[in-house]
């Protein structure tokens, strides 16, 4: 018999992942990662107009962040104009419950395609699809964000630190924690560079951050080129707390009593604590900012 797996499917196209990040007290990052970008982009459009419960939105690679308040609102759908939203966001001890509403095709991106994200654990859906009004709510992990800043990996014979960051991130990326982005971030070129200056920041979005941190350090420790290596770890929902001395950095040479201030300040932890540790604390406030971090 003919498979006919495309005429069961040919309606519904599943988000990769979505996650959620909570910052404990009322605000929550819902991170979108699309197998299409376009209708990433068209439910963006149409979740700003219908949404109180937004209150900003990012794009990064393929994925879509939603930067929400927790509560439940009414929202008004309009056909062509604001034809899907999110009508609640619930955060409970280990789970936040989101609620999306569409239109049309946007009632079926608000029910099926997002209840077969990967990491979705309940959902309750109603019918979807043609011109009827529908509704999806979907529970993930209640999660937080971890920061790894990372700098000096490499020999002026051999490496580059951005890659080998972003391949250790790739190998710890489980359910436990998520790996959301990646930032190159440009800092000012000092006599002691490698090459170009640049260290790297990447995101996860962890239930639990114990496993990661231990895993991405063994890691690092493991195939890193220089002595000098250092990784900042920050759990920390927005890193504002750094965000003057990320742009110190990016503009003369910081001493080593500075940098270990602003880490104290900012409760972050020192896992490996080479000179790299001043970039890479620089480098901690500009994750998901790959675009505005390597200008110098």
């Amino acid at each position: 018999m003919k498979d006919d797996s495309f005429a069961r499917k040919k309606w519904v196209v599943p988000y990769k992942n979505i996650v959620a990040v909570s910052n404990g007290n009322g605000l929550v990052d819902i991170v979108e990662q699309s197998n299409c970008f376009g209708g990433s982009c068209w439910a963006e459009y149409h979740y700003k107009q219908s949404s109180p419960l937004i209150l900003g939105t990012r794009h990064y690679g393929n994925s879509m962040r939603y930067s929400v308040k927790e509560g439940k609102a009414d929202i008004n759908l309009v056909s062509s104009i604001a034809a899907a939203g999110i009508e609640a966001v619930v955060v409970g001890d280990e789970t936040i419950e989101i609620t999306y509403a569409g239109l049309g095709g946007g009632g079926v991106g608000a029910t099926m395609s997002r209840a077969l994200a990967e990491d979705v654990i309940d959902c309750d859906l109603t019918a979807a699809g043609g011109s009827r009004k529908s509704r999806g709510t979907i529970s993930l992990p209640r999660r937080k964000r971890v920061l790894i800043g990372v700098d000096d990996t490499d020999t002026k014979e051999e490496g580059a630190t951005w890659s080998l960051v972003h391949n250790i991130a790739t190998e710890v990326d489980n359910h436990n924690a998520r790996y959301l982005s990646h930032a190159l971030v440009q800092l000012y070129p000092v006599p002691t560079k490698t090459q170009n200056c640049v260290s790297t920041v990447v995101e996860f979005g962890c239930i639990d951050e114990t496993k990661l941190v231990r895993d991405f350090g063994r890691l690092l420790a493991k195939y890193t080129l220089s002595e000098n290596t250092g990784m900042v770890v920050l759990q920390d929902f927005d890193a504002n707390v750094i965000a003057d001395y990320g742009r110190l950095v990016k503009s003369k040479h910081v001493s080593m009593e500075t940098t270990l201030k602003t880490i104290k300040k900012a409760n972050a932890d020192i896992l490996i604590d080479g000179r790299g540790i001043i970039g890479a604390t620089a480098a901690l406030p500009y994750f998901a900012r790959p675009c505005d971090s390597v200008i110098l």
